[in-house]
């Protein structure tokens, strides 16, 4: 069987004037157009390709990879629109449609959108939709607390950025666990901060305890050696000043900052503090 919207592993049968026609074990063909063949490809090789339709509705391979698979949510640019829908960007040379029943509101050429990529089963036709929300499932959780997760931010709320995780979970980061600039589309990894009740579930973008300490050290370390051994910041300084320069919050701008001067490695003066050595 040929798997519409995802990787295959293909053999490749024979050479025709047209391409390479590849196939799976149970004998079902799909052509690798020659524009895709390299000379490393030859008959008996099993290759990796992703499979979707043409403009003929026939199934095509391509090497080329798309910026979402099949059952994956991603942010794309709407490259076209018609009377029959939108038409979006997603790295092929065929557009990938979002029917107008299949968006909440009218989408408009030039703009992104976040977007889940579904198989049709009725028409056996890959389609997007942005009613992305119906698409997750919290019900039963994949991930527990501390995990390191996979984000897509998709949208901005009173609270803060509602995010998709690992393209299976919703997830929240509250504005107050926001310490750089982030925006709709943005992917990111984050860690899985606290699961409430009803699998509600809170994301940071920073691990947690004496871990995510020592990651900070390490960055301030390194922003020093970057900026001739001095930086401009004290514990006087304000939270945005601290969260602009390095994108962390005051308090842990603090017990970086001590960590490293009980080690040794940096000297707290009126203006700031220096690198020693």
């Amino acid at each position: 069987m040929l798997f519409l919207g995802k990787f295959n592993d293909l053999t490749i049968e024979r050479k025709t004037s047209v391409g390479l026609f590849l196939s799976e074990p149970e004998g079902a063909e799909v052509l690798l157009p020659n524009k895709y063949i390299t000379e490393e490809m030859v008959v008996g090789d099993t290759i990796r390709v992703f499979v979707y339709k043409d403009s003929e509705d026939r199934p095509v391979a391509t090497t080329q990879t798309p910026f979402l698979l099949r059952n994956e949510f991603g942010y794309l640019r709407v490259r076209d629109v018609n009377s029959y829908g939108a038409f979006l960007d997603w790295g092929l040379e065929k557009d990938l449609f979002v029917p107008y029943s299949e968006q909440t509101t009218k989408m408009e050429t030039g703009e992104s959108y976040i977007v889940f990529l579904y198989l049709d089963r009725r028409t056996d036709r890959l389609l997007a939709t942005t009613r992305w929300r119906q698409n997750l499932d919290n019900s039963r959780l994949l991930v527990k607390e501390g995990d390191e997760v996979d984000l897509l931010v998709a949208e901005r709320t009173d609270l803060g950025y509602n995010v998709i995780i690992n393209h299976y979970h919703l997830g929240l980061i509250y504005y107050s666990d926001v310490f750089r600039r982030i925006s709709v589309g943005a992917q990111l990894k984050g860690y899985v901060k606290l699961i409430r009740e009803g699998n509600k579930i809170d994301v940071s973008l920073e691990k947690a305890g004496y871990e995510r300490i020592e990651t900070h050290a390490a960055e301030i370390y390194d922003m020093l050696k970057a900026n001739d051994g001095f930086l401009p910041l004290t514990d006087k300084s304000s939270p945005e000043e601290i969260e602009n320069h390095l994108e962390m919050s005051k308090k842990n701008f603090k017990k970086a900052v001590g960590g490293l001067y009980k080690r040794g490695l940096i000297a707290l003066e009126e203006n700031g503090i220096r690198l020693i050595g």
